[in-house]
């Protein structure tokens, strides 16, 4: 396939009298021993295929300015920088539950939040005392708490599943 695209390109563009042959020679070639070239497949080098990535989604005049992408390498997986604790104590979805459960909101509730509470319960569904959100295509997903999240979290990126 290559040698057939040299082909055509050559057939399409002869050698004229203004051809002049690439100079390979390089001033410092005696101070290399060897060269090697490794291929690296795109799938195991996922930085620079999140750079290729990246690059093909700008589009840009000639002369603007692209400031550069620099990236940062975390001692941590990012999942776990996802996960944080509850401040109170209680999961995040407690006044949603509790609301489904009882029809109560929290003491210190102003009218806002109250609102609040009723338009997110109305996208929940409470069942067998676990609490589910419910998604656009008519999925279930299970509320956790923040030692639930961690325990899952940890066991997918082990390999326990």
């Amino acid at each position: 396939m290559k040698a057939q695209a040299f082909a055509d390109y050559l057939a399409k563009n002869p050698v004229d009298e203004e051809y002049e042959p690439l100079k390979t020679y390089f001033p410092d070639e005696e101070r290399f021993k060897s060269i090697q070239f490794r291929h690296i497949l795109r799938i195991q080098n996922e930085v620079a295929d999140a750079l290729a990535t990246l690059a093909s989604m700008l589009h840009h005049p000639d002369k603007a300015y692209v400031d550069p992408l620099h990236i940062q390498v975390h001692d941590q997986n990012a999942y776990c920088n996802v996960v944080e604790e509850e401040l109170d104590g209680e999961p995040w979805f407690h006044n949603i539950k509790e609301y489904i459960r009882m029809g109560v909101y929290p003491v210190q509730a102003t009218g806002d939040q109250k609102r609040k509470i009723r338009q997110l319960a109305s996208g929940f569904f409470f069942s067998g005392g676990v609490l589910y959100k419910g998604t656009p295509d008519l999925g279930l997903l299970r509320c956790i708490d923040v030692r639930q999240a961690t325990t899952i979290m940890t066991e997918v990126h082990s390999g326990v599943y």
